[in-house]
């Protein structure tokens, strides 16, 4: 019988991938990590009561429920890598790097310790001959975030919801069997923040705040005073305070000199952009393949020119709005996932 450790966040979705694996003929494990301590964060995959929830699914379904504590490990590489984006004046995608270094990277090493041959957790996502694919549910599909993984461990992830076309189903499951998670919440988008208050989280873990600066126009004309680099991202428009003749965008972040560039719509659209820290999934990027600028964006058709060994120059055949430094660009030819990397 194949041992698979089974990443369980106390939610319903990898509840129901125990249900699956077990059914399934493996030998589940399930383990939770503990990531902070934050008894007010009610829910989402890190929140306190995730433990508690994922050990009364495990005692129902006769499996074992490991608690593990990589609270330092979280802290290095995604709260830290977070408020140092902002200060830097770029916008982190902190689940990416979540699933890179954590669940995908010190939890597959536990899997080793163990002696498991799988991992496996509750994503939206497909492993088939060794390529991640896109889910069946493709609103709910997760690749997107998935793309920092080792190609090496592709063959060693299992994705038990990979074919299910929506939640809806998932939820159907969890009741007809009775798991006490059945009607929990789905998780909040960042789950370390609470209420998603991006700015109260950061003023209350930055050792210093950004200090103020110039709103500018692109042709240095200063319109105003910001509260602080780390209050605006790319696109924004809404909570500038800052009166003209025409509605006025977040169109650049100058860190280096602490301003904020200001414009019309039009100057939010780009064709280019260059991404670092590129992971690949495949043997080798094609010339040409669809790319998503963030989570919610649309796929669009791009020309990949690699510049050297660490950056790849991205040209799109159709400009893109609010392309911001610090999201992931992550690549597709059809329903496989090609890989990706952050904007510089």
């Amino acid at each position: 019988m194949k041992k698979v450790l089974l990443g369980m966040s106390g939610g319903v979705d990898s509840s129901v991938a125990a249900l699956l694996l077990k059914n399934a003929g493996y030998e589940v494990i399930g383990v939770t990590m503990v990531l902070f301590d934050d008894s007010s964060i009610e829910v989402g995959c890190l929140s306190t009561n995730a433990s508690a929830d994922a050990k009364l699914v495990c005692d129902k379904l006769g499996i074992e429920h490991h608690v593990i504590d990589l609270k330092d490990e979280f802290k290095k590489r995604v709260i830290n890598n977070f408020i140092d984006c902002y200060k830097n004046g770029t916008t982190p995608n902190p689940c990416v790097e979540c699933n890179k270094y954590l669940k995908f990277g010190a939890l597959y090493e536990y899997a080793k310790q163990i002696g498991c041959d799988y991992i496996a957790t509750g994503h939206y996502a497909k492993v088939k001959d060794g390529k991640l694919m896109k889910s069946e549910a493709k609103e709910k599909d997760q690749s997107y975030f998935l793309y920092g993984i080792k190609k090496e461990i592709l063959n060693n992830i299992l994705f038990p919801l990979a074919d299910f076309n929506n939640k809806e189903e998932i939820r159907k499951i969890a009741l007809d069997n009775d798991l006490v998670v059945a009607r929990k919440k789905d998780s909040q988008e960042i789950c370390f923040i609470p209420n998603d208050d991006y700015a109260n989280y950061l003023e209350n873990n930055m050792d210093k705040l950004p200090s103020k600066g110039d709103f500018i126009l692109k042709d240095g004309t200063i319109l105003g005073k910001h509260k602080g680099i780390m209050y605006y991202t790319i696109g924004q428009r809404k909570g500038l305070g800052i009166s003209y003749k025409h509605p006025l965008y977040v169109t650049k972040i100058d860190y280096k000199n602490n301003k904020v560039i200001l414009g019309e719509e039009k100057d939010l659209y780009s064709n280019e952009l260059i991404i670092t820290n590129i992971n690949i999934l495949v043997g080798k990027l094609p010339n040409r393949a669809y790319a998503k600028i963030r989570y919610r964006a649309k796929e669009a058709l791009a020309t990949i020119e690699a510049i050297n060994k660490e950056e790849i120059k991205v040209i799109f055949d159709e400009p893109q709005r609010s392309i911001t430094k610090g999201q992931s660009v992550v690549f597709y030819d059809n329903d496989v996932c090609l890989g990706g990397g952050i904007i510089k």
